[in-house]
């Protein structure tokens, strides 16, 4: 059975999509821009500012299905420049400290509100 998960404390879904969906204990978060859920304006900063607001926005939407960090199974980083890979993972890996998820990233043309990171992530209980 399907289940949409919707929480106050990450962004609001800028199109037609769910925060997350719920499916047979596994959790499909839809990919993560580095918007201030508050405001709905894109954090201040880099690509390590934009990399933090993405995985607290990630957490917050774990959290509101009763998952957590230790629960991600795969994680799709999309970035704006792959000159940013090695900022973004070293704060992309402070949320993984151990059994990291696998893990694609890759640099596309362009990402939603012109950011520089993008994180899409499955969680399965």
């Amino acid at each position: 059975m399907k289940k949409i998960i919707a929480t106050n404390n990450a962004p609001q879904a800028i199109g037609p999509y769910s925060q997350a969906v719920e499916v047979n204990g596994t959790l499909y978060i839809s990919g993560q821009v580095p918007l201030v859920p508050e405001t709905m304006k894109i954090v201040e900063g880099g690509i390590k500012e934009q990399t933090l607001q993405v995985m607290k926005n990630i957490g917050a939407i774990l959290e509101a299905a009763g998952y957590n960090y230790s629960n991600v199974v795969k994680s799709t980083c999309l970035l704006s420049d792959m000159a940013n890979f090695k900022a973004m993972n070293e704060v992309y890996g402070l949320f993984y400290t151990e059994q990291q998820p696998a893990r694609a990233a890759f640099a596309v043309k362009e990402l939603p509100l012109s950011v520089m990171v993008e994180i899409e992530t499955i969680a399965v209980k």
